[in-house]
C-alpha cells in the first residue's frame, strides 16, 4: 500500500481558505457584520477550485489562487519599474528625466537641475554641443523654415512640430488639445492617416494632412483615390501642406485593420468609410507602383492643393529603394518640396514586438542616408527635411538639424506635454492620462483648455531651451548648425565630432560617380527609376543560400 504525500505547500493558500471558511462560520451568529469574513473565504476556495479544474494556466492548476498574484504583479510590472526600478536616465522608451522636462515645460513651472548631470559623461555614446567663447543673444526664439520656396503657395514652418498622430488612435479632447496648442504656439499639427475629422477643424491650427494608402479623407467606396475629394479637403486653408505616407518608424511595411467597432460615425466621417464596417489600409498604395508613377501622383497632388507643398513621409528600408526614388526626381525633374524621415524607434502607432524592435532604419541612419543622397544627388536645396524619432529636447533638435535634417517633428513629446504618463496602454483603449483612447468616460477627463495650453507652453520652452543652446554655441538660427558642431564619446578616452565620425557626401558625386560610400557603390548604381524591384545580384542572393 503506497503512503499518500502530505498536501504540497502550494496549496496552502486555497487550504487555509477551506480553514478559515469553517472557523469564521460560527461567527455569523455572534454578528451578522462577520458574514463578510466566511463570504471572503468563500470566494477564494471558488476562485481555488476553478484553478485546479481549469486547463488553460498549468500555473493556476499547480498554485491555486497564489497564482492570480503573480499575474497581479506581473500585471503591474511596467509600472513598478518605471517609478521605482529605473534611474532618471534610463530609457525605456522614454527615461524619467526626459518625461520630467516635458511635464515642467508644459506646465510652465522650474525646468532647472541642480548638482551636476546624472549621465555617465565618459561612457559611450555620450553626445554634446560644443560651446563657443563668443556667445550670442536671442531675442527670439520662433526659428522657422521655409518649405515649398518654388511653390505658390509655400510654408514658414517652426522647425518643431506635432508628428503624425491620427483621431482614432488618440482620443477627441486630445487632438482638439493639440490643434489649439498648435494654434496658440504658431506651429504645424499632422493629421496622421486617419485624415481630418471635425476636432482638428475646430480650433483652426495649422494642419499637414497625411494621406495613406487607405486615402481616409479623399477615397472612393473602393479604396482608391478620389481627385475631388481630395480638391474639397486640400482647399481648406487650414491645409498648409500634404504629406504622402508612404511608410512609418513604427511599423514600416505594414497595413492595417480598423475593425468594425471601432469604426464610430466620428471616425467615419473624417475617413470617409462607412459607420460600422471593417476598413483595411493596405501595405502599399493603389494610387502608383514605381517611383516614376510617385513623382506624377506628387506634382498632380501639387497641382490639385492649388499649389501648396507636398512631399512624403518615409522609413527607410532597402537603400536601393530609396535610391530609386532620387533616380526618378532626376530622371523626370518631378519632385516632392519636402521629406520627412521617420526613424525605426518611431512608437504612437502600435505593432507586433518584431516590427517595434528589429524593423525599419533608426533615425539618424536613416536621416543621413537621405540627406547624403540629396547632396550627392544636387537635389539638396530644392527639398527640404524633416526628421522625426524620439525628439523631446532642444539638444534633440539640434543634434537632428546638425545631422542634416531642417525640422524636427515629435509625437510623444506632445503626448507626454498632455498628460500622458507612459502607461503604455495605447492599444487597448485603457489608457488613464485619455490620450490614447476612445473611451469617452476616460478621454473626457482631458481638460482641453488645460492642455492646450500645457502643448504651447512646451513647443515655446522647448524652442527657448534651443536658442539658448544655439546661442552659447555662437549660432544665430538652426540653419547654421552643421556636423562638427556635435561630438559623440565612442570611447572612455576618445570622442569625435559628427564631421568625423560619420561619412558626407560632396554636392554631385553621385551625378559625377565619383564616391567610394559602400552603400553608394553597392546599390546606386543598379537603382532604377522605373521601378523598386532589387538589383539583379540581391534577386540571384535570393535563389540560394550558397553565398
Amino acid at each position: 500500500m503506497s503512503k499518500l504525500s502530505p498536501l504540497p505547500l502550494r496549496y496552502g493558500a486555497l487550504t487555509g481558505s477551506v480553514i478559515g471558511f469553517f472557523i469564521t462560520l460560527p461567527l455569523v451568529w455572534l454578528d451578522p457584520w462577520f458574514a463578510l469574513l466566511p463570504l471572503l473565504f468563500g470566494v477564494l476556495i471558488t476562485v481555488g477550485i476553478y484553478d485546479l479544474n481549469q486547463r488553460a494556466h498549468t500555473i493556476s492548476r499547480n498554485y491555486p489562487i497564489l497564482a492570480h498574484l503573480r499575474y497581479f504583479l506581473e500585471s503591474i510590472g511596467p509600472e513598478i519599474r518605471q517609478y521605482f526600478i529605473y534611474a532618471d536616465t534610463e530609457e525605456r522608451p522614454f527615461s524619467r528625466e526626459q518625461r520630467s522636462v516635458v511635464y515642467q515645460r508644459a506646465k510652465d513651472v522650474l525646468d532647472k537641475r541642480p548638482f551636476g548631470s546624472l549621465h555617465e559623461m565618459y561612457h559611450e555614446g555620450y553626445e554634446w554641443i560644443n560651446h563657443s567663447l563668443k556667445p550670442v543673444g536671442h531675442d527670439h526664439s520662433d526659428f522657422r523654415i521655409l518649405i515649398g520656396k518654388d511653390c505658390k503657395k509655400p510654408y514658414n514652418a517652426s522647425v518643431f512640430n506635432i508628428s503624425a498622430m491620427s483621431f482614432g488612435s488618440l482620443s477627441a479632447n486630445a487632438i482638439l488639445a493639440l490643434n489649439h496648442g498648435a494654434l496658440k504656439g504658431g506651429f504645424y499639427h499632422d493629421t496622421g492617416e486617419g485624415s481630418i475629422s471635425r476636432y482638428h477643424r475646430q480650433y483652426g491650427g495649422d494642419l499637414v494632412w497625411e494621406i495613406g494608402s487607405g486615402y481616409f479623407g479623399c477615397r472612393n467606396d473602393d479604396g482608391t483615390f478620389d481627385e475631388a475629394k481630395f480638391v474639397k479637403n486640400a482647399a481648406l486653408d487650414q491645409v498648409k501642406m500634404i504629406e504622402i505616407k508612404l511608410s512609418q518608424g513604427a511599423k514600416p511595411g505594414h497595413g492595417g485593420i480598423l475593425p468594425a467597432a471601432k469604426v464610430t460615425p466620428e471616425i467615419a466621417e473624417a475617413r470617409g468609410v462607412p459607420v460600422g464596417k471593417e476598413v483595411v489600409s493596405p501595405a502599399q498604395h493603389s494610387a502608383f507602383s514605381t517611383p516614376l508613377e510617385l513623382m506624377t501622383f506628387i506634382e498632380r497632388l501639387r497641382k490639385l492643393s492649388g499649389g501648396k507643398p507636398v512631399g512624403f513621409k518615409i522609413a527607410i528600408g532597402h537603400p536601393w529603394e530609396w535610391f530609386s526614388l532620387v533616380k526618378a526626381m532626376l530622371a523626370t525633374g518631378k519632385r516632392p518640396d519636402f521629406i520627412v524621415v521617420d526613424g525605426g524607434e518611431g512608437g504612437t502607432g502600435a505593432a507586433p514586438l518584431e516590427f517595434i524592435n528589429r524593423l525599419g532604419m533608426p533615425m539618424t541612419e536613416a536621416l543621413l542616408l537621405v540627406h547624403n543622397t540629396l547632396v550627392g544627388a544636387n537635389l539638396r536645396e530644392d527639398i527640404a527635411i524633416g526628421a522625426a524619432g524620439k525628439v523631446t529636447s532642444g539638444f534633440d533638435i539640434a543634434r537632428t538639424i546638425a545631422l542634416g535634417a531642417d525640422w524636427c517633428n515629435s509625437a510623444r513629446g506632445f503626448m507626454f506635454s498632455l498628460g500622458c504618463i507612459q502607461s503604455l496602454n495605447c492599444h487597448n483603449d485603457k489608457c488613464p492620462s485619455g490620450v490614447a483612447t476612445q473611451n469617452p468616460r476616460r478621454s473626457n477627463k482631458l481638460d482641453v483648455a488645460d492642455k492646450s495650453l500645457r502643448v504651447s507652453n512646451f513647443h515655446r520652452n522647448t524652442m527657448d531651451a534651443l536658442a539658448n543652446l544655439l546661442g552659447a554655441a555662437g549660432l544665430n538660427h538652426p540653419q547654421e548648425l552643421g556636423p562638427e558642431h556635435i561630438i559623440r564619446r565612442i570611447s572612455e578616452n576618445e570622442v569625435q565630432p559628427y564631421m568625423d565620425l560619420f561619412r558626407f557626401l560632396e554636392p554631385g558625386v553621385l551625378i559625377d560617380g565619383k564616391t567610394d560610400n559602400p552603400v553608394f557603390v553597392k546599390y546606386w548604381d543598379s537603382a532604377r527609376a522605373d521601378s523598386f524591384d532589387a538589383p539583379d545580384f540581391v534577386r540571384k542572393l535570393r535563389e540560394t543560400k550558397l553565398h
